[in-house]
């Protein structure tokens, strides 16, 4: 497993009684899902699980909108309008902050998201790069963050998990119980290399995590691990 040393968490001074804000990130079947859910379950009560958008229950706001996005059967929720595609899935992050409310944030140290706005901006990007081959992806994707940086906060820390890219889509395929198009994993090869950009452009923010060849045990524990340690960081800089 290979970890960047993992860096304070970034908060204004009149925001240090606020939870730990941590996002998970990574391709499709690198194994986020479960590694959020065992890490939330062993922090416990003082750990607010913001589940991944395409795991919204189906009678929610969230879950109808994925719902609509994934109408035509796409697995990257396209419906040939990318640029209304993205601005919905961005209002849903933008709305997932505006719920968290002082009574649901009571005796919560550490808000665990399962893919945040990093997820938009990395999947939409590498969309319309496609759309729009002129313009590069990362320039898409930066400009999409430009987008949610003005609606909401970024992460305190991100996680990102990287792994074989063969194996993740392998895995995912056999979750979903489809055969991936061309096109799927086209858009999955491009995110995986935004992903890495995003990554070395913030290093403040980013812990990157090669998960390759751990189980969902290990992989679990090794985003716990690492949680543990920049909550206990930013413990050390709060003493300061």
């Amino acid at each position: 497993m290979t970890v960047i040393t993992v860096p304070a968490p970034r908060r204004a001074s009149d925001d240090s009684g606020r939870p730990l804000w941590v996002s998970v990130e990574g391709i499709n079947g690198v194994g986020k899902t479960t590694a959020v859910r065992a890490t939330a379950a062993s922090l416990g009560s003082r750990c607010l699980r913001l589940d991944e958008l395409t795991d919204q229950a189906a009678d929610t706001l969230p879950g109808q909108v994925i719902a609509a996005l994934s109408a035509e059967g796409d697995v990257c929720l396209r419906t040939g309008h990318p640029v209304v595609e993205t601005l919905a899935l961005l209002a849903l992050k933008f709305r997932e902050v505006e719920r968290l409310t002082p009574e649901l944030l009571n005796g919560v140290a550490v808000i665990l998201e399962d893919r945040g706005v990093d997820s938009v901006a990395v999947c939409q990007g590498a969309i319309l790069h496609a759309e729009h081959r002129a313009t590069p992806a990362r320039a898409v994707a930066e400009q999409i963050l430009a987008t949610a940086r003005r609606w909401r906060s970024m992460p305190d820390a991100t996680l990102l998990l990287t792994g074989d890219r063969e194996v993740c889509t392998a895995r995912f395929a056999a979750r979903i119980g489809r055969t991936l198009p061309a096109s799927a994993l086209e858009v999955i090869k491009q995110t995986e290399h935004l992903y890495q950009e995003l990554a070395a452009a913030e290093p403040d923010r980013f812990t990157v995590i090669d998960v390759t060849g751990y189980d969902r045990e290990e992989t679990g524990k090794a985003v716990e691990e690492t949680v543990r340690a920049i909550a206990a960081h930013r413990e050390v800089d709060r003493a300061w």
